[in-house]
Formats: C-alpha cells, sequence, structure tokens
C-alpha cells in the first residue's frame, strides 16, 4: 500500500495545463452550487428529497480524467461531479432528477423514477437496441440499498477478462475493445461494512479483473462514526493482506487524500493504467473528505459533529483546498477564481429556473385543459357552484402536480352522473390516465421487439426410435449446442466447471470450452448474480447458476432492487438479459426442497420465473432466452435428472413458450393447475381418481412471471367448473398468487360451481428424509382427497364422505 505523492507529470503546455485545470475548478464549483441550490430547493417544497454530492468534487474530478471512452462506472449518489466531469450530466438534468421530471428528454437518468442522485447513461436506444458502448462513456444505474453497486461492478469488470481472452467475440467491437475497459466503483466508507463489499473486494480479487474501487472517506455513516463501522476505522488498513507482492495475486491498494488535487490526479492515473493494462484490481481509499451539508435534506450534521470537527471540515474542505493550491502555485489569482465562482453560481441558477420551468410547463397546460373543461362541465350541471368552486381552486394552484389535477377530475366525475358532462370528463379522466401512467410505469419488462413474448414456440424433434436417457443429458447436450451456436454464452456458479455441476447438467463443458466459459465460483451467491448482471449489461449472455433454490435468498436483494428494476428504472435505456439457472422441489429436508415461490415472485417483479416440470422443457426455456432480451429465473426440478426423458434431435433449437400453460390431460370434472415437481404426484392421483368416477384436467403452468397469458386456465374452468390450485410453498404463496389470476385477473369466479381452493405445504419447513416430504408437503393421498371433497361437496349421493 502507498500513499500518493502530490507531483504532478504532465506533457502538456502550461497553457493548457492551467486551461484544464481551471476549468476542473470551473466544475467543481458548478457541483458545489448544484448541491446548496439543490437542498435549498428541497426545504422549500418544490422537491421531495435530495442527497449530493458535496465535499467530494476534487477526487471525482481526477477520476473522470482517468475515465475513457467504453468504461464503466458502477456507483452511489455522491457522484453528481463525476457525471458532470465526464459530459453525462448537466445543470438541467441535475435539477430535473431531483423534481422527478417523468420525461427522458430532461431526465435522461431515469425519467424521475429515481430520486436525484443516481446516475445511468443509455445503453440503448429507444427501441431497444445495443448503442456502441464503446464510443460512450457508461454509467450502470445507481440503486440507492448500500452497497448494492457492488456485485453488479464485478460482472462489469470482468466482462472486460472475457472479452479479451475468449475467442469468437471478435465481432462483439460495439461492447469491447480487446478487453481493455475498467470498470470503476464507488462507495461511502461505512457502506464497506456491508457483506456485499467484502464479498465482491474478494471475488474481484480472486477473479483478477480491472476494477478500480473507490471509497469516499468522510469517516461518517450518516451521523455514526467509522469506529463503529471498521475495525481499526480504517478499510485500506484492515485490507493489507489484498495487496499482491511478487509472490501472490492480489489488489494493488493505494491511499490518497480527497483534498489534494495534483496527487489525486496522479493516483488515479497510476490506478487505470493497473488496471487496464494488468487486468489487476485497484482500491484507492480516498480519505480525509467532508460532507458540508450532512449526510441528506432529511437533517442537519450540527446534530451529530462537534465543533472541532467542523472546523477542520471548513478548513479541509477539497474546494476550498483546490482554490488555495490554485493561489499558492500562481496558477490563478483571487479575482480569477471569484469570477469563475460568480459565474458558476449565475449558471446554476439559470440551469435551474430552466428545469423547473420545463417541469411545470406540461403539467400548467393539463391545469389549463381540466379547468376549461370542468367550467363547460359545470354550465349544465346541478351542481355547478361545486364544481365551479373546484375549478377555480385548481386554477389558483401556483405550482400543481399531477395528482391535484387527476384527484378533482375524478371527484367532478362523480358530481355529474347521468348528466351531460358525464361523458367529455370520463373521457378526458381514461384519456389522461392513459397518457401518464406509462410514464410512472411503463418497462418493467422489455418493450423491445426481443422481448420474450415474441419467442415463438418450437417443439422437440424425436427419432422414430428415440432412446430414453437421463434428462440431465438432454439438459448436458442442449447446452453443448448453446456454447457452440452463442460465443457470448457462458455459464458459471458453485460446481459449475470442473465436475459439471452438482448433477452432472454440465459434464465435459469446461473441458471442451475452457475454464472462462464453464467456470466455477466460490461460494459467494450474491456476487455470481453481480457477475451476470455486469456480464449482461456488456453484450454477452451469461448463465448464473445458485446451486440450490434455497441458496437464491443470498442473493435476492439484488436481483431485487438490481436487476429486476433495470429496466424500469432507466425507462428502457439499459437492459441485463441474465440468465438464472437453479433448482429445486421436493427433495431432502429444510434446505435443499425448496420453493419459497411466492416470496421469490413478490420480490423479483421484473425477472421472468420459469417452472419447468422436466429437462426438456427446461432447455427448451434456455433455448427461448438466448433469443430474447430479458432476465429470468429458471427452476429445474431437483428430482428429475435421473428420471428418463426422450432425447431430442433438435437441440440448441426447440424452445418452449413463455407465458404459456400446457394442458398435460384433459378431464371434465375439475381443473387441477399446478408446476414442477408437484406435477407428476398429481398425474398420479388423477389416475386413481379417475378409477373412483372423477375426471381431472391437469394443467400445467410452465411459467409464473408471466403467468397463462392466453388465459387456458378459465377457458378449462369453463367446462369443468371447479378449480384446484395444488403447490408446495407454504399457505398464501404461489398459490395465492395464482387463484388471484386464474380468479380476479381471469375472471374465473363466473364459471365456478364450487369455491376454488389450495392446496400447499404446511406452513413450517419440509422435516428431512422421505417421511418428512410425505408429512410436509402434498402428497398424492393429498389431491386424491382435496379433490374427492370438493366433489363430495357438489355429489354427495355420488361420492359419499371418506371421513
Amino acid at each position: 500500500m502507498s500513499e500518493v505523492s502530490a507531483a504532478t507529470k504532465t506533457e502538456i503546455t502550461f497553457d493548457d495545463f492551467k486551461a484544464e485545470v481551471l476549468n476542473d475548478y470551473k466544475i467543481a464549483t458548478i457541483s458545489r452550487e448544484c448541491s446548496l441550490l439543490g437542498r435549498k430547493e428541497v426545504l422549500t417544497g418544490k422537491a421531495k428529497f435530495g442527497i449530493f454530492g458535496d465535499g467530494k468534487e476534487i477526487p471525482q474530478l481526477a477520476m473522470a480524467k482517468a475515465f475513457q471512452n467504453g468504461d464503466f462506472r458502477s456507483g452511489y449518489y455522491r457522484d453528481q461531479t463525476f457525471m458532470m466531469a465526464i459530459g453525462q450530466l448537466t445543470i438541467e438534468q441535475f435539477f430535473a432528477g431531483l423534481y422527478g421530471h417523468t420525461d427522458l428528454a430532461f431526465d435522461p437518468m431515469s425519467a424521475g423514477r429515481q430520486m436525484g442522485g443516481h446516475f445511468a447513461t443509455h445503453s440503448l436506444d429507444e427501441n431497444g437496441n445495443w448503442n456502441n458502448l464503446t464510443q460512450q462513456k457508461n454509467s450502470s444505474a445507481d440503486i440507492s440499498p448500500t452497497a448494492g453497486q457492488m456485485p453488479r461492478l464485478l460482472g462489469l469488470a470482468q466482462a472486460s477478462k472475457i472479452y479479451r481472452n475468449v475467442r469468437g467475440l471478435e465481432n462483439f467491437t460495439k461492447f469491447s475493445n480487446d478487453g481493455n475497459e475498467v470498470a470503476w466503483g464507488t462507495i461511502g466508507n461505512a457502506s464497506t461494512s456491508e457483506g456485499l463489499f467484502f464479498e465482491t473486494i474478494n471475488a474481484a480479487g480472486v477473479l483478477q479483473v480491472p476494477m478500480v474501487m473507490s471509497v469516499w472517506d468522510d469517516e461518517y455513516g450518516i451521523s455514526v462514526h467509522a469506529r463503529y463501522q471498521t475495525t481499526k476505522e480504517n478499510i485500506s488498513e484492515i485490507l493489507k493482506g489484498f495487496q499482491r507482492d511478487e509472490d501472490t495475486k492480489g489488489y494493488e491498494i493505494l491511499r490518497v487524500k480527497g483534498w489534494d488535487y495534483p496527487a489525486l490526479v496522479e493516483t488515479y492515473q497510476k490506478a487505470a493504467a493497473i488496471a487496464r493494462e494488468e487486468h489487476v484490481p485497484v482500491l484507492i481509499h480516498v480519505n480525509e473528505l467532508t460532507q458540508p451539508q450532512g449526510h441528506s435534506t432529511s437533517g442537519s450534521h450540527e446534530r451529530y459533529k462537534n465543533a472541532e470537527r467542523l472546523a477542520w471540515e471548513a478548513e479541509f474542505d477539497c474546494v476550498a483546498q483546490m482554490r488555495n493550491w490554485l493561489i499558492e502555485n500562481n496558477l490563478a489569482t483571487t479575482e480569477e477564481l471569484e469570477a469563475i465562482e460568480t459565474a458558476s453560481k449565475k449558471e446554476v441558477m439559470e440551469g435551474k429556473k430552466a428545469a423547473w420551468a420545463a417541469f411545470t410547463a406540461p403539467i400548467k397546460a393539463e391545469q389549463q385543459e381540466l379547468v376549461a373543461l370542468l367550467t363547460s362541465v359545470a354550465a349544465s350541471s346541478a351542481n355547478k357552484v361545486f364544481i365551479e368552486k373546484y375549478a377555480a381552486d385548481l386554477a389558483s394552484i401556483k405550482e400543481p402536480i399531477r395528482k391535484d389535477i387527476i384527484t378533482l377530475a375524478r371527484k367532478v366525475l362523480r358530481m355529474v352522473v347521468n348528466e351531460n358532462g358525464q361523458a367529455p370528463l370520463a373521457a378526458w379522466i381514461t384519456n389522461y390516465t392513459n397518457k401518464i401512467q406509462p410514464k410512472f410505469s411503463s418497462h418493467l419488462f422489455s418493450q423491445s421487439d426481443k422481448n420474450v413474448l415474441s419467442a415463438t414456440e418450437v417443439l422437440p424433434n424425436y427419432d422414430a426410435n428415440a432412446e430414453e436417457v437421463d434428462a440431465r443429458l438432454i439438459l448436458r447436450d442442449n447446452f453443448d449446442a448453446i456454447f457452440n451456436k452463442y460465443p457470448e454464452a457462458l455459464i458459471f456458479g458453485e460446481d459449475s466447471g470442473n465436475i459439471g455441476d452438482v448433477n452432472q447438467g454440465l459434464e465435459g463443458m469446461q473441458e471442451k470450452y475452457g475454464e472462462l466459459r464453464v467456470a466455477d465460483a466460490g461460494i459467494r451467491e450474491a456476487t455470481i448474480l453481480g457477475q451476470g448482471i455486469g456480464m449482461a449489461m456488456r453484450g454477452l449472455r451469461p448463465i448464473a447458476e445458485i446451486q440450490y433454490l434455497d441458496y437464491l435468498l443470498y442473493a435476492i436483494q439484488i436481483m431485487s432492487d438490481d436487476l429486476a428494476t433495470l429496466q424500469y428504472r432507466t425507462q428502457g435505456r439499459q437492459k441485463s438479459p441474465l440468465i438464472i439457472r437453479t433448482r429445486g422441489h421436493r427433495l431432502e429436508g429444510i434446505w435443499h426442497s425448496g420453493s419459497p415461490m411466492g416470496m421469490i415472485i413478490n420480490a423479483i417483479r421484473g425477472i421472468h420465473v420459469l417452472v419447468p416440470r422436466n429437462m426438456t422443457k427446461a432447455a427448451g426455456f434456455y433455448n427461448t432466452l438466448l433469443e430474447t432480451d430479458e432476465p429470468a429465473l429458471v427452476i429445474e426440478c431437483l428430482n428429475g435428472y435421473r428420471l428418463k426423458e426422450k432425447m431430442p434431435t433438435n437441440l440448441g433449437e426447440f424452445k418452449t413458450p413463455i407465458g404459456v400453460t400446457e394442458t398435460i390431460k384433459e378431464g371434465t370434472d375439475i381443473t387441477i393447475v399446478s408446476y414442477g415437481s408437484t406435477l407428476r404426484i398429481i398425474e398420479q392421483a388423477a389416475k386413481e381418481l379417475q378409477e373412483a368416477g372423477i375426471d381431472v384436467e391437469i394443467i400445467d403452468a410452465q411459467s409464473l412471471l408471466p403467468f397463462d397469458i392466453n388465459h387456458d386456465c378459465v377457458k378449462s374452468l369453463a367446462k369443468t367448473n371447479r378449480l384446484l390450485v395444488v403447490d408446495e410453498d407454504v399457505p398464501g404463496g404461489a398459490s395465492a398468487f395464482i387463484l388471484q389470476q386464474i380468479v380476479d385477473e381471469q375472471k374465473g369466479y363466473r364459471h365456478l360451481d364450487s369455491q376454488p381452493q389450495t392446496l400447499t405445504s404446511k406452513a413450517h419447513r419440509p422435516a428431512y428424509g422421505t417421511d418428512g416430504d410425505y408429512f410436509s408437503k402434498p402428497s398424492a393421498e393429498d389431491v386424491f382427497e382435496k379433490v374427492y371433497a370438493i366433489m363430495h361437496e357438489a355429489q354427495p349421493d355420488k361420492f359419499p364422505s371418506l371421513y
């Protein structure tokens, strides 16, 4: 570990050098003024919440100097100066984000879907097609959960390693220039306490990827001092063991003061060269930083910093220190700097006014439009006086929001029922909602022509004398076809490489395709997901394998907060078509019989959840997903790998449709809907029920997100008039979701002659062993008796009570 000296090396002329540093100072003063004025906008009510980058301006300028086209940032919400310095954030855009402007033309970061300080660039055009990422400076879309940016950072860095070392990617010039791109991470020092930070740091050291990790250290995490956050109060000190040496690989660890402009510039140039050329990760501990306005607009730092600390922060404020350095080194006079500062204040004020005018103009136009309509409606209404009062109240609002407008319109609609004004007002509300709602709700899933619903089914083909094989061989041979067809496809996870996964679904693949494409990973589920997210954001097609469904919970936060929201929080301008492979259902005990499906499907809206009943269906899903541009979770049946299935002849080509159910047995008396391994139990029970005179129709959901887009379940109900949902999740889990979809969304209640019911596991986790499975999850006898009881209620004479 080294403390970088404050020497500046340059080959440019003095005049060029002076112009460059003065421009840096201007950016710093503009950013600082944005922070100061931004706080005022929140406190006066124009914006809802503010969290700013004041105190971190100068190190971010240094980072921006080393940041090149093709590079990626994965940071947190204080990097506004960096974004300004790389030309990806204007003053107007800064304030548009603060106000929550729902138009990408004004807030290109998220179109108002994230609070200010969350930055992103556009990897995709308006149609969802990739831009040339090597010709622009890139920022992956930020998220608020602390350290949540770390797993993604690992994948962004690993992509460069893949592009540099894997053959067959020579044509992927939109995404990489021979792997020379660096992934730049930023984090506050307090957030280094999070497990995601340590997991990522360790994984990057193991993988040896071009990552530069900056820790902005101002000694506090909101109000909590570093002595409560970090052992020895020093993150670089406790990471000393990661420092590389002549004999062992690791990190280059650098330490630099956050107010020392020339030392910062040299530090970042050194870090970039190491990462870019050698593919060695670098950690830069930027200490002695300040936070002049405290953590955010929700409080003041005077409440938790003493007078001595506040005085030190005033003296060692990085902008103030840069100002002193410029004067001491005769790079600028006091008068020159005052002129820059005055001009910056003026620019920021003008930018703020322009952003506010652009934000309010369409809303005020909508306000005036409704006022005119209400005035017209009032003229012929029995409630004229009240409606005119509503119109006057709306017109008097100087700074309306859309909630004010639509709320009032809906209230007035109740007053004109059966009057002449009802139709035009109802039409206005409908049109307004159709226009405005997408500004807040679009792009949860891809809206490009490569979305999963655009894929068409291709059935597996079989030879006339197709042999039945262990089902895992279908997966293995299909993966072989995938890796041969898609040079950008790769898979990694615990035991995925050398032994070909725990169920041999990847047997021999590492030997054939190499350790970078079929790779083992450490026991670190969150960063396995992060590897996949980052690499998929850079044009690769990774398959991240989580060994068992139960272990997915380690990564559920990353899936929920990062991957699932990516298209949504960028309004379709970034994507990560990651495939997550895991296995679950039935088998032994609490931790390896997983089906926490209700938790999963409600946490990861934005990711497709696919639940194939056999390995042919699973292989078909992988083939489908690789032709589309959306993320998905594929849950293979844990007890299905050794069951026999016929080997298809069109491996890599057949496709299982997503969102489409399959009726695997037709019947007339009752519809049973389920998925995965439980279907085999239902099929057994159906045979026994047939013998008892009950004809069951069985529907395999196949995917839970999306669920039954063709509404085949309700079509079945129209025939059978009875419904049972069988699931091995806890009561109220996935079964409740399926029931809601059929009865509520599909209006299945119209066809029911009996109460719709569910059959689920017990509320506890499954106990170990065969008996544990039997007494914890639905059995064939449970299915038989549940269906029989439903039929007994309908036809007691034909089906006498069993109990």
